[in-house]
């Protein structure tokens, strides 16, 4: 199944095999829509994933498919990326990195460059308010615009690359989740999708390259050696598609 969508102003192509789609995604979107039902209540999903590892468009798409496929409920999606600190709070603020202190600015993206109690709170919000406001992250203006879109409906899913880090505060997290989903991915291939992603926003290819293994590879490197199992478990193929590679549907 293929689809073009427009993913954070970068045209995107999502492609995705009839298997994927028939033995994985829809048996996944009605088991959540089946637990919803038993719980009675918003059925919170955390999807976590390292960068470039088509988090964002996979949600989109499950989106989407949910939408237009009779008989399933339909999916809100949300991502963490609003919950970065601003601008403002990262250059006034310094982190501790191989022996020395740098500007967090140069750490954009690593845990510590978020809010997280921030992000605590408002999950707490999504359980019990049937309308909560949600931050989003603007890359026009490199920093996040509050209240920005309102969380609805009864299955929202939650895209980011930390929801299962295992790490003091992050690991307090799963407990806001009904369902999660972790995804791996191969280093190289997620390399070659960043450096591919800064280079579309304008950045030459070498220093692209500069900053990719600069800042968001160690960021990759913990999301895949850090996180917690998921209750599902996806792995990225080279083609950008997904297989199962452990846990259950639920």
């Amino acid at each position: 199944m293929k689809r073009n969508m427009e993913i954070n102003g970068l045209a995107v192509r999502a492609e995705y095999s009839d298997k994927t789609v028939e033995e994985v995604f829809l048996p996944l979107l009605a088991g959540l829509g089946r637990r919803q039902r038993e719980l009675g209540r918003r059925l919170i999903v955390f999807l976590a994933a390292p960068p470039a590892a088509g988090k964002s468009t996979l949600v989109r798409f499950l989106t989407e498919l949910s939408a237009e496929t009779p008989g399933l409920m339909p999916l809100t999606a949300a991502g963490m990326d609003g919950f970065h600190h601003k601008q403002e709070y990262l250059r006034s603020h310094k982190v501790l990195r191989d022996g020395r202190e740098i500007p967090m600015t140069l750490v954009k993206g690593a845990p510590v460059s978020f809010d997280l109690a921030a992000f605590r709170e408002r999950l707490s919000r999504v359980r019990t308010e049937r309308e909560c406001p949600w931050p989003e992250y603007n890359r026009k203006l490199h920093d996040p615009v509050d209240d920005a879109v309102f969380i609805e409906g009864d299955i929202v899913i939650i895209e980011g690359n930390y929801l299962l880090l295992d790490a003091e505060g992050w690991r307090e997290l799963k407990r806001y989740a009904d369902y999660t989903i972790r995804i791996l991915a191969d280093e190289r291939d997620v390399r070659d999708r960043l450096v591919w992603r800064r280079a579309g926003n304008g950045v030459p290819q070498e220093e692209a390259e500069y900053m990719v293994d600069s800042n968001d590879l160690p960021n990759v490197r913990l999301c895949m050696e850090r996180s917690m199992e998921g209750d599902l478990t996806l792995e990225l193929t080279e083609n950008g598609d997904y297989v199962l590679a452990g846990g259950r549907l639920p």
